[in-house]
């Protein structure tokens, strides 16, 4: 079930190094939007927190092995709940919100490094990934299933380029394209609902003017949050794939579709 929208929990996981940026102006806009709305906000700020973006044996203490192995002692430091005290601070945000936004520029076609860093830290194996059950009929809790079930996400996404060069036969590719292995791979996998996300294109040609426009888009969709219909990714464990092969069935497919779209019902 959706949340309420005067009950959520949000939390913002920003990643922008200027405060004064269009998305700073975002992530600020978003916080008081919807706590006027009645929810509770966190920020993850990840620039203003330094935060630490690369794996290394520190994060998993006396569970790091040698050699590393980061998915095993990944999960055995979060077993031990021995994950360093800024990894175990954003897991335990994820935790307690039911909805999550991303404020991010789109940098060389993917998420500033900083918020990669933040996913490969804090999605540890047994609390991201390697959950539930894995046997002939079951490949694990993950793809609509996990930890994050019940929860909700949204990319709200700025990118310098025009509409047009990420449409389906723009030179960069369709967006939703270049979004797919964070919608999918990334929260769809440990259970999130992803909603159709929130982009904002030609960012760099934004002036003061075209601010009050932008706001108010932001705004209506912050305000539908919890109504909002998610992208309605294939479930992993529910039919539609074979196992453990985890290929999609034959004739589930709509007609002509093909590549990452296949994934999608409907």
């Amino acid at each position: 079930m959706p949340p309420r929208l005067g009950g959520m929990k949000t939390l913002i996981v920003y990643a922008h190094p200027e405060p004064r940026s269009l998305n700073g102006s975002l992530k600020d806009l978003a916080v008081t939007t919807l706590e006027e709305a009645g929810h509770e906000v966190r920020v993850s700020d990840l620039y203003a927190m330094n935060w630490k973006a690369v794996v290394d044996a520190e994060d998993y203490g006396p569970y790091a092995s040698s050699p590393l192995r980061v998915a095993q002692d990944s999960g055995r430091a979060f077993d031990a709940s021995a994950l360093t005290p800024d990894v175990a601070a954003e897991q335990e945000k994820l935790l307690w919100s039911d909805t999550i936004i991303f404020q991010f520029p789109l940098w060389w076609y993917t998420m500033p490094a900083i918020l990669k860093g933040w996913v490969d830290r804090v999605f540890t194996f047994h609390f991201a990934y390697g959950v539930g059950e894995h046997s002939d009929t079951k490949y694990g809790e993950r793809f609509g299933e996990g930890t994050l079930a019940g929860r909700r996400a949204l990319l709200s996404v700025t990118t310098g380029g025009p509409e047009s060069h990420y449409a389906a036969r723009g030179i960069n590719g369709p967006i939703d394209d270049l979004l797919w292995p964070i919608q999918h791979g990334i929260l769809y996998y440990p259970g999130l609902e992803v909603l159709p996300p929130f982009v904002l294109h030609s960012t760099d040609r934004l002036t003061a003017q075209d601010y009050p426009e932008v706001a108010k888009a932001w705004q209506e969709r912050l305000l539908t949050l919890a109504t909002t219909e998610p992208i309605a990714f294939r479930r992993q464990n529910f039919g539609d794939y074979e196992i453990p092969a985890l290929h999609l069935r034959p004739g589930l497919e709509p007609a002509d579709r093909t590549g990452f779209a296949l994934h999608i019902r409907g």
